[in-house]
């Protein structure tokens, strides 16, 4: 039993570290499924079991627990750009730019909250308290990279910390879980006093939908007389138009069939032709005249199916789902578009990626021709990108390292781990392709890794700070934590959700999403889309979502930086 007993007690060996790591994340993972009033702490608990493992003296060498933190973390922020790098600019278009504004005061005022904490309930001359309440900010708004950018940026000042570096995962531990029901608390409060009709809230949403303006269908029979047309393709002639047209019959030989692609025409096919109203006139001069026709071609009785087709086809790339006129040439309507996991709303200005996911609903045989347009080949996704991950990482350390001189800062700022990698990440999620840098990965893989990089990093943090967890917690100021954590949490919610809702008059449903999203916060997200059978509460997530996450990181390394010295 010798051997056993050394397994779980040399610290040194390679098979101690596997077994800590892997008891942590597996008791962490399975309890954090357990749901209270049918809400959990998910993959967070991770850190409470290796805080749990620390205390009782179950760890492992100090500089390999740094290692795998700093790579967990490293792993964990890169998916997170690759994931919201596609929509990140493109969260600041129209009505985006006044949520990004209204999520953006909500952080300032976390971080306000914070300091009014720090100077009503702590004493300003303990040169640990302002760090603690940084962790405790991040537990309070559920953010974990935050926390992870906010501990290696401690790292940067280290020597000014006579007891050491304070373990501010103690804060965020203490604030996390009343930062999860707290937000879905002031959701409710807001409704009630902006005494919101959520009936009348989603009617409102039905309306605004039925009243968005989309392209006239034009339907018409011509005859082939071009020339130019002959012996080419259906194909050929939509990219020489640059014009969305869908050719549903065609009549060659005296037979009506059903054209593809590749379908190749001849002086004098007849053709039923359907596009935007506005393209008619210059088909028409291009192809042939209208003419009168005793076929029909009439698909409107054809039953209505609704298909997700995933966005294989390069071309693609770029593209803007209100000039593909789907409703009037091809017949059919996008109702979602899954990107990376989020849900985003089906809007006019909707730029595609390859990997975009698409749910089209109308007449089989259209839906069949706008899947063979976007690809739908769903095995040329499946292989992995892992160079590109890695060229990314590479180059998101060296940008994390460059050192940014500010007047009036004792050191150079960087972005350090958690900064650099995520800059990178999002440029490459959106702009890869333009240098012919395959970037997609699966939603499965890219939740994959990301798991991954965070339970390593919880499990390091949690197994760092576990030994003085009691003493810093339970015998010192955890009881203050946990209810600035709370302030922390719900006073931002409440004046802004109160501000969007009476001053913008933003739809409740819209507000609480971008609120989720302000707190990236997934499981107010699905207590909101609980409420709501429409799109608005995805729409205010995932338009927020990026740059709240880009801001919490880079303002934990700011607050770091500039005010725990």
């Amino acid at each position: 039993m010798d051997w056993l007993i050394t397994l779980f007690t040399d610290t040194s060996s390679i098979a101690h570290i596997v077994v800590l790591y892997s008891i942590v994340i597996a008791i962490g993972v399975l309890l954090g499924k357990i749901k209270i009033f049918g809400i959990s702490l998910g993959v967070t608990f991770v850190l409470f079991a290796g805080i749990l493992a620390g205390h009782i003296g179950f760890t492992a060498p100090v500089d390999i627990l740094s290692f795998i933190q700093d790579f967990g973390l490293i792993l964990f922020v890169f998916c997170i750009g690759l994931q919201v790098g596609p929509g990140f600019f493109e969260s600041f278009q129209h009505g985006g730019v006044t949520l990004n504004l209204i999520s953006t005061c909500a952080i300032v005022l976390n971080i306000a909250i914070m300091f009014a904490c720090y100077y009503l309930f702590f004493d300003t001359s303990d040169h640990d308290s302002l760090p603690m309440l940084v962790g405790t900010l991040y537990g309070a708004v559920t953010n974990t990279p935050g926390l992870g950018a906010a501990t290696e940026a401690l790292n940067y000042i280290s020597d000014t910390f006579s007891n050491g570096i304070p373990s501010i995962a103690s804060g965020y531990a203490c604030a996390y879980p009343l930062g999860v029901v707290g937000i879905i608390l002031a959701m409710i409060v807001i409704r009630v006093i902006t005494k919101t009709d959520t009936k009348k809230e989603e009617e409102q949403l039905e309306a605004a939908e039925a009243a968005n303006p989309h392209a006239k269908p034009h339907r018409m029979h011509l005859r082939v007389t071009n020339k130019f047309l002959a012996g080419r393709n259906l194909m050929q002639i939509s990219e020489f138009l640059n014009r969305d047209i869908v050719c549903s019959r065609y009549l060659h030989d005296g037979v009506v069939s059903i054209p593809n692609r590749n379908t190749v025409f001849a002086v004098g096919d007849e053709l039923l032709i359907v596009c935007a109203e506005a393209d008619a006139e210059a088909i028409q001069a291009f192809i042939g005249p209208e003419i009168d026709t005793p076929w029909t071609a009439e698909n409107e009785n054809q039953p209505m199916v609704s298909r997700r087709i995933v966005v294989t086809r390069s071309r693609m790339n770029g593209k803007t789902l209100g000039k593909m006129h789907f409703s009037s040439v091809y017949g059919v309507n996008v109702t979602r578009i899954t990107r990376q996991g989020i849900d985003i709303f089906a809007s006019r200005n909707h730029h595609f990626h390859v990997g975009d996911k698409i749910m089209v609903v109308g007449p089989e045989e259209n839906v069949n021709r706008v899947a063979e347009m976007m690809g739908n080949s769903v095995n040329r996704l499946n292989a992995p990108n892992i160079a590109t991950i890695f060229i990314g990482i590479i180059i998101g350390i060296i940008f994390g390292c460059i050192p940014f001189t500010i007047p009036g800062m004792p050191v150079p700022l960087r972005l350090g781990l958690a900064g650099g990698p995520l800059v990178i990440a999002i440029l490459i999620g959106r702009y890869g392709y333009r240098i012919k840098l395959v970037t997609y990965t699966t939603t499965s893989a890219n939740m994959m890794l990301r798991e991954i990089g965070l339970v390593l990093f919880l499990a390091s943090v949690g197994i760092k700070s576990g030994a003085g967890f009691w003493e810093a917690v339970v015998q010192g100021d955890g009881i203050k934590y946990v209810y600035c954590g709370f302030l922390i949490t719900v006073i931002p919610v409440l004046i802004i959700g109160y501000f969007a809702r009476m001053r913008y008059r933003f739809n409740y449903f819209t507000i609480i999403g971008m609120l989720a999203g302000t707190y990236t916060n997934p499981m107010a997200l699905a207590y909101a889309n609980s409420l709501c059978s429409r799109e608005a509460p995805a729409i205010g997530y995932s338009t927020v979502y990026p740059l709240s996450m880009f801001l919490r990181i880079f303002t934990a390394q700011i607050l770091v930086l500039f005010f725990c010295m």
